[in-house]
């Protein structure tokens, strides 16, 4: 997916850019990147792998380097980004939170009129770049936004750092958050002379905020366009009417002190979780969450069916975070195992309810299985709380798949039918037949002894936005996928 943070002071901005930028390593694990524009400098930029390190320890000492009261960072899991730009719209820089599934039909229509890209990264364009060659086909920035909108298939949100200060402008259905905080600070220094500090922010995630010293202010609106300096905000314009915001960042993405839209996605999770342990009858012995973001599904459900809660199974810290991913799969199949300590002294003999986000190929959590079953589970029951993946997702790209067939639920009804894409709105369907048969054969091909998937109207019912503003094309292919131009978007 990735995340982004910008931020604009009346005073340096640089620690402010290199902590929030930090704060959303969760979202992304291919490459990062920071620029800042001094007014006599210009812009400085750097942009570093993280397949092999994490983000601190490869900016860190290039801190002194950067200097400025504006800057923006990313964390990517596409291009190599920023991208700064020189055009008729002056100096900017640029980054990009997207999935553009048109990005070789529009790259062609650009080069066909004389346009060139240079950005190439293992020989594929950079979809950062290719958002500026639109942005600069506007008269102006709010002109050549509506131009990426109007031109891409999938989604794009994006921040640009101008000499003017920092354009926020979120995706046209709002699939992925941008969120907005401000910073006053009145300090007395040692010498007695008062030092005041405004600034804003402008972040992928809510996280970035309370310990940089920023306040919550608002949602950037889908199809939002805004202009952040120092000593205000602008709207340069308004938010669309459609939202579709994604349900996996609260499923899933999201870290578990962040807001999107106001709702905090670890109440979230306790709420669905006991919803649907309010209703399970299984007979266990204990609740465990697989760290990390099945821990707060885990504690609703032992509220809700009032087993009590245990840390059967925890994340080894020290050394396998969140942000390092090999880029072999059979390694990273080792790392996710790796992660994970089965606790024996509290899995032995016992029936075992473990609490997971999601199951996509079903590869971790079989090798999961088999441990908790070799340190001694009597039974091991699943529940996820989401509904089983039946479609790929076209909008931010929550897993590395490159086929559908890599969800397990396709090669399971391919196996079924004979055919990956039949009868697929009868499998994403709760309790039909045929999804009864999938979640069954999902169970037993992991080596469950039993699994249970959330139910669509219950993850919506968590996370309290009506159904039309959640995109949950992923589990029943219901999203909303227009373009830019239907006069129903605007408000």
């Amino acid at each position: 997916m990735g995340g982004f943070f910008g931020t604009i002071s009346t005073k340096s901005c640089v620690n402010d850019l290199f902590y929030g930028t930090d704060y959303n390593s969760h979202l992304g694990t291919k490459r990062a990147g920071l620029v800042t524009f001094d007014a006599e400098r210009g812009f400085n930029r750097s942009i570093h792998s993280l397949e092999r390190d994490y983000f601190r320890s490869k900016f860190e000492d290039e801190l002194d380097e950067f200097c400025g009261n504006a800057g923006v960072g990313v964390i990517s899991d596409t291009d190599p980004q920023p991208i700064i730009v020189n055009s008729h719209l002056g100096r900017y820089a640029v980054v990009t939170v997207a999935k553009i599934n048109n990005l070789r039909e529009i790259a062609d229509e650009l080069l066909a009129q004389r346009m060139h890209l240079s950005e190439m990264s293992a020989n594929n364009i950079n979809q950062t770049e290719l958002v500026a060659l639109l942005i600069n086909m506007g008269n102006t920035f709010v002109d050549g936004i509506n131009r990426v909108y109007q031109k891409i298939k999938g989604s794009c949100s994006m921040l640009i750092l101008t000499e003017d200060g920092i354009i926020a402008a979120r995706d046209f259905l709002g699939r992925t958050p941008i969120v907005i905080g401000r910073k006053e600070e009145h300090r007395l220094s040692l010498i007695g002379t008062d030092d005041f500090e405004k600034a804003y922010a402008v972040s992928s995630e809510t996280t970035s905020f309370p310990n940089l010293g920023y306040k919550m202010l608002r949602d950037v609106g889908p199809g939002e366009i805004v202009r952040l300096r120092a000593d205000g905000l602008e709207v340069l314009q308004p938010a669309f009417k459609r939202c579709q915001i994604c349900s996996f960042l609260w499923v899933y993405y999201g870290f578990p002190a962040s807001c999107y839209e106001g709702i905090n996605t670890e109440a979230v999770r306790e709420k669905n979780g006991k919803m649907m342990g309010e209703k399970d009858e299984v007979e266990a012995d204990l609740v465990c969450g697989i760290p990390d973001s099945g821990v707060g599904m885990a504690l609703g459900f032992a509220e809700g069916s009032k087993i009590p809660y245990k840390r059967a199974v925890l994340k080894y810290t020290p050394t396998w975070p969140r942000s390092f991913t090999p880029g072999n799969q059979s390694r990273r199949d080792l790392v996710a195992k790796m992660k994970l300590i089965p606790n024996e002294a509290l899995l032995r003999g016992q029936r075992v309810v473990f609490c997971d986000d999601s199951i996509v190929r079903g590869t971790q959590l079989r090798d999961n299985v088999k441990e908790f079953f070799d340190n001694g589970a009597k039974e091991v029951h699943v529940r996820i709380s989401c509904p089983p993946l039946v479609y790929g997702c076209p909008f931010i790209g929550f897993t590395s798949s490159k086929s559908d067939l890599e969800l397990i639920t396709r090669r399971i009804i391919r196996d079924f039918e004979g055919d990956d894409k039949a009868k697929l709105d009868q499998y994403a369907t709760t309790d039909s037949p045929e999804y009864r048969r999938m979640v069954d054969e999902i169970a037993r091909r992991l080596g469950l002894t039993s699994l249970k998937f959330a139910k669509i109207e219950d993850l919506v019912a968590s996370i309290g936005l009506p159904k039309s503003q959640v995109c949950t094309h992923c589990f029943d292919g219901s999203s909303y996928d227009r373009q830019l131009g239907e006069g129903e978007f605007f408000g």
